[in-house]
């Protein structure tokens, strides 16, 4: 799986639907078609950034 916020390759499953990308340090997560882009927060807490794909 490629990245969609920086398109390396880096991108490995932590979970059910969900990646973690290394080179970015955003979890992705994929049902079907639709890919949903997060970032983790200072506190651990997964923020909503966009819709990809």
């Amino acid at each position: 799986m490629v990245c969609p916020v920086c398109g390396k390759s880096a991108v490995g499953k932590i979970g059910g639907h969900h990646y973690y990308c290394r080179e970015c340090c955003h979890v992705i997560q994929k049902q079907g078609d639709q890919i949903k882009v997060y970032e983790i927060s200072e506190d651990g807490k997964l923020t909503f950034l966009r819709t990809a794909g």
